[in-house]
């Protein structure tokens, strides 16, 4: 049986629309699976990169902590270093007091005994007279040996110091290493990102035309208006009202402020009271703890608390001068110079513009 021409035209042509209609339906669903495998790759690249920005900006804030704990420990350094120097000129000047003084008795000596003997109203007299030469030697060579003492345990302190410093250095250099490994991380990830997106937008774009426009076309991130995350770490400033209110301070707390004065400046009243002026600041502040004793033992910002000495001050108590000081500064005295400074080093040891005050270099920020 013969079809006629006409109607194997009509078959023809239905089964090329039914192949068309096929080849169509598994272009697109080849394109929606492409498109849900690259939105699902950005979707979990962007929260790589969200999580290496997170990691980058924690490392980042634990270099500058880094940094500053450094700085204050080559400070203490070189303070000990010149108390060091004092105390040799102390040991040596003593020294030779002491040997001039038992140079001249064994010089003199047989003279002055006879001198004792014969000018004495009774051997009691010259038995007193005689303690008393042994007595005066006795109290040169404990002077020596106290001077000595305060020299050894300056060396031990400085020792401390270095070990710390060696410490932090390497501390440091990990956190440096560890910061530039995430940032090539970023780096790749940044990149695999920006592939996957430009990808994407690709194929919107492709959808929206053969949709003949129907559908909002991507930002022209083309990451359809979700924002790109932020390629270095940061994060914003609020401000915060402070009401310049101070909790009441126990005993303890007193304790640890004037121990904390007594390490941290010279035994004057002006020197004591500029540190403990920055102290009462960092109460008063929203940026730090509002408590003294937070501020003390905040992670890094005290060199004694993490040297020992503000334990050893503790345990033999502050001198009544640190204790008044303390005292006046939670009344609310404060040293004017001083009145918006937040840090200190010793002098010596920078170069940054600030205050001095008993060797130490008092500024606003860091």
């Amino acid at each position: 049986m013969k079809w006629p021409t006409k109607r194997k035209l009509r078959i023809a042509i239905a089964l090329l629309c039914t192949l068309t209609l096929m080849l169509c339906s598994n272009s697109a669903f080849a394109d929606g699976e492409k498109k849900e495998e690259l939105e699902n790759a950005a979707s979990s690249l962007h929260s790589q990169l969200d999580a290496i920005n997170q990691d980058m900006l924690a490392i980042s804030n634990e270099i500058s902590a880094n940094e500053m704990q450094i700085e204050i420990i080559n400070g203490e350094i070189l303070r000990t270093e010149e108390s060091i120097e004092q105390a040799v000129l102390a040991e040596d000047e003593q020294y030779k007091k002491m040997s001039a003084r038992i140079k001249y008795i064994y010089e003199t000596g047989n003279a002055s005994m006879l001198e004792m003997l014969f000018t004495s109203k009774s051997l009691s007299d010259f038995l007193n007279a005689a303690d008393f030469i042994q007595l005066f030697n006795s109290c040169d060579q404990e002077m020596l040996s106290d001077l000595r003492a305060a020299h050894d345990a300056l060396l031990a302190q400085q020792d401390t110091l270095k070990l710390q410093q060696e410490s932090l250095q390497e501390l440091h250099d990990g956190l440096n290493r560890k910061y530039n490994a995430l940032l090539d991380e970023a780096r790749a990830t940044s990149t695999d990102l920006f592939v996957y997106t430009m990808q994407l937008e690709q194929l919107r774009a492709q959808e929206a035309s053969s949709m003949g426009g129907e559908n909002n076309p991507p930002n022209q991130d083309g990451t359809d208006g979700q924002p790109l995350p932020d390629e270095t770490p940061g994060a914003s400033d609020s401000s915060v009202s402070n009401n310049g209110q101070n909790s009441s301070v126990s005993s303890g707390d007193l304790d640890l402020f004037a121990a904390i004065l007594e390490c941290e400046a010279y035994q004057d009243y002006e020197s004591l009271l500029a540190v403990a002026t920055v102290i009462m600041n960092r109460v008063e502040s929203p940026r730090f703890d509002n408590t003294i004793r937070g501020v003390i033992y905040a992670s890094g910002q005290f060199e004694p608390v993490w040297t020992g000495r503000l334990n050893t001050v503790l345990s033999r108590k502050p001198t009544a001068l640190s204790y008044q000081v303390a005292q006046d500064a939670i009344n609310g005295a404060r040293h004017p110079a001083v009145a918006n400074c937040y840090y200190f080093l010793y002098a010596g040891s920078t170069n940054r513009p600030g205050i001095n005050i008993g060797n130490n270099l008092f500024f606003r920020s860091w």
